[in-house]
């Protein structure tokens, strides 16, 4: 491997491997630079949504409200089963986008006891701003790969992630 194709964590598995030889680090490998990437790409990410005046977690509930088409409305419970967070947090997510403006709270008519959460027009109008912003910063994100490289990582890591779930 040349010099230039060595990154921060082929330095700390050199020196893992200098310092305890019997320990096979090549999974600290892997899982250092998944880790480094997710950190370097939600860095990233939340520059793009902060432009729009949201958070990963505001546009994680915006994008699911969005994404569930026309009318733009979903239970509580289905946000929550969506988004995997507590209730607690999907709470506190809903009660901050309806300060905003972006979500509003409608008596659910399936269920005079609970409510639906959609979209507001002007909460219609900053997720599709803001989704059009990160699909072109994820775009931005990959072109360092070739289209090929992408396709194969794409498959591994779906691969890897099934394993997991």
């Amino acid at each position: 491997m040349e010099e230039i194709d060595k990154d921060h964590v082929d330095r700390i598995l050199a020196q893992w491997r200098r310092e305890r030889p019997e320990l096979d680090v090549s999974a600290m490998g892997l899982l250092g630079r998944l880790a480094r990437l997710r950190a370097h790409i939600s860095r990233e990410q939340e520059k793009v949504f902060a432009e729009h005046g949201l958070t990963s977690a505001s546009f994680d509930v915006l994008a699911t409200l969005r994404r569930s088409g026309p009318p733009f409305q979903l239970s509580p419970g289905d946000l929550l089963a969506a988004t995997m967070v507590t209730s607690g947090t999907m709470t506190n997510r809903i009660d901050q986008l309806e300060k905003a403006g972006l979500v509003e709270r409608l008596n659910n008519p399936e269920d005079r006891r609970g409510v639906i959460i959609a979209l507001t027009p002007e909460g219609l109008k900053r997720i599709n701003a803001a989704a059009t912003a990160h699909v072109a910063n994820q775009q931005r994100l990959v072109a360092g790969l070739a289209p090929g490289d992408r396709e194969a990582l794409d498959a591994l890591l779906r691969k890897f992630l099934a394993t997991l779930e």
